[in-house]
């Protein structure tokens, strides 16, 4: 008989000899169980450890290596829980920071968009001066533009100096 196979219930105590000292019941005993309980509610597979854990000796080692692992998945369990709290802070912060930068951001933009409109609205009185400015001023005939299509005449004496 293979070990973890279930065993014939019509066996007799003398077809198990030592499958009894292991499990610290006599042969007997375990053959009138095997008998007389149902299989189906033994579950498909029997094996000797199952006997052990109930009877004997080696149910004390079990129940040390049960107990061991049992420790070893609750030290596991508690130092993923202290790695999941630390990543979901670092989330966090890291999602607090993104919002502040981007509200410091956009302040940014909405300075900027008002400096250009302020920029604009300078230009266009500057355009309006200039206009003003022309009939009093002598002009050579062969520069005859626009404002907005020549360059800009004050820009270039900037450049000049």
């Amino acid at each position: 008989m293979m070990p973890g196979q279930i065993p014939d219930p019509s066996l007799t105590a003398g077809s198990l000899p030592s499958l009894g000292p292991l499990a610290g019941i006599s042969a007997t005993t375990l053959t009138d169980q095997l008998k007389f309980s149902e299989l189906c509610s033994l579950g498909a597979m029997l094996s000797p450890l199952h006997f052990l854990a109930r009877h004997g000796k080696r149910s004390l080692v079990l129940k040390d290596e049960m107990e061991e692992e049992e420790d070893r998945r609750k030290r596991r369990r508690e130092k993923n829980k202290v790695a999941a709290a630390r990543c979901r802070n670092k989330k966090k912060e890291r999602t607090d920071f993104l919002q502040k930068e981007s509200e410091r951001l956009e302040v940014v933009n909405s300075e900027l968009k008002a400096q250009i409109e302020d920029l604009k609205v300078e230009r266009q009185q500057l355009i309006h001066m200039l206009n003003l400015h022309r009939p009093t001023c002598i002009v050579r005939t062969d520069s005859i533009k626009t404002p907005e299509s020549e360059a800009n005449p004050l820009l270039e004496q900037l450049k000049e100096k």
